[in-house]
């Protein structure tokens, strides 16, 4: 038998999908607006930027910005022609792949962030009160770890 969620459950499982997708629009159309990138090229450089050496491996990268391989490579391929971002092989896996942050791709970055980082406040964090957001962090902890129980093998996610 299954269990058919009740009125106020619906409510919640509705309006976390229009906030998720959404939120995911509004940051689309304000990186591309202010800095010619997609949110997704964005995560690229971002999460780079943050790894030891700005290189990860492509599947570590595919998987902190909870993207497929293919289209991780699709993105990473783009952002080598644009001169952001280079393959390099694996030293320790000849099968595996780099993607490595170039100081140019670090340097759009730097100019990308502030816009980004100021719609992110004003559109998620600003109608929040203290409290609010640490009740949030706390319910997509829970959240992240009954999601890691459904998935195999536990993806890398960023730090909560």
């Amino acid at each position: 038998m299954s269990r058919w969620l009740d009125p106020v459950e619906d409510r919640a499982w509705r309006s976390f999908l229009e906030v998720s997708g959404r939120l995911e629009r509004v940051l689309d159309r304000q990186l591309q607006r202010e800095s010619g990138l997609p949110h997704t090229y964005y995560m690229v450089l971002a999460m780079l930027s943050e790894a030891p050496e700005r290189r990860l491996r492509m599947s570590d990268l595919a998987d902190i910005t909870t993207s497929s391989p293919s289209r991780i490579s699709h993105a990473v391929a783009r952002l080598e022609e644009l001169g952001w971002v280079e393959r390099l092989r694996c030293p320790s896996d000849r099968r595996g792949w780099l993607a490595s942050l170039t100081d140019e791709g670090f340097a759009v970055l730097e100019r990308a962030a502030p816009g980004h980082v100021e719609t992110v406040r004003r559109v998620f964090f600003d109608p929040l009160d203290h409290a609010q957001v640490e009740a949030l962090a706390g319910i997509c902890a829970d959240m992240l770890q009954a999601l890691d129980a459904e998935e195999e093998p536990a993806p890398r996610r960023l730090p909560v």
